[in-house]
């Protein structure tokens, strides 16, 4: 079966062919067949509308399906558009569970999205091309608007410091297993945050002073 090429980050066409979910969500081993790769959808302007607020006796799953139908009602076009792209990521994850998705899974999907559009945000900006930068992060944007807060700096580090003290004194080579602890931590505690973020507290404390 025909496999996407994936072409220059900084043409045009990148948008569309790295952004394919199925590689990004790690189905079929990163390797999306034309049956499976859903397009990235088309970028949104900077004012992507309305912030989503967020019901808590809804699931996430059902809280995007309302937001689409209020954005049909609005004639809302972009942030429709982005808003089909998340609930088609949603589906693609729950085909491959084979079972509906709880709040947690889904949102690791969206977490999924984010990471994928900020390293395009990365490939634009290192190209030159700040208005496709700034289309992609209007996106983050608005699929940030269904996750908790993200962690600030000074969580992550109290966080981090917490696994060390508990693990006794690991050193660098340990780096792994405190990453994984740590994660798991904020993972239990409901909190979102940056794993790149996290890797830098983490290298950062166990450097020997």
């Amino acid at each position: 079966m025909k496999r996407f090429n994936i072409g220059n980050p900084l043409d045009e066409g990148f948008l569309g062919q790295t952004n394919l979910l199925a590689p990004a969500l790690g189905i079929n081993g990163g390797k999306s067949e034309v049956g499976l790769g859903v397009p990235h959808v088309s970028p949104l302007s900077r004012d992507v509308g309305t912030t989503t607020v967020y019901n808590s006796r809804m699931s996430l799953v059902e809280q995007i399906q309302k937001d689409i139908v209020a954005a049909m009602k609005a004639k809302d076009e972009p942030r429709l558009s982005a808003l089909r792209m998340v609930k088609t990521a949603l589906k693609l994850r729950e085909v491959e569970k084979m079972s509906p998705l709880d709040d947690k899974e889904s949102q690791a999907v969206l977490a999924t999205l984010i990471k994928q559009r900020k390293e395009s945000v990365e490939q634009f900006t290192k190209g030159g091309r700040q208005e496709m930068a700034d289309k992609e992060a209007a996106e983050i944007v608005l699929i940030e608007t269904y996750l908790p807060k993200a962690a600030s700096e000074a969580d992550v580090a109290a966080g981090v410091k917490a696994v060390i003290t508990e693990m006794g004194a690991p050193t660098m080579k340990e780096m792994g297993t405190v990453m994984k602890n740590a994660m798991a931590r904020f993972s239990a505690a409901g909190m979102r945050v940056d794993g790149k973020m996290v890797s830098e507290m983490v290298k950062r404390e166990l450097t020997p002073k």
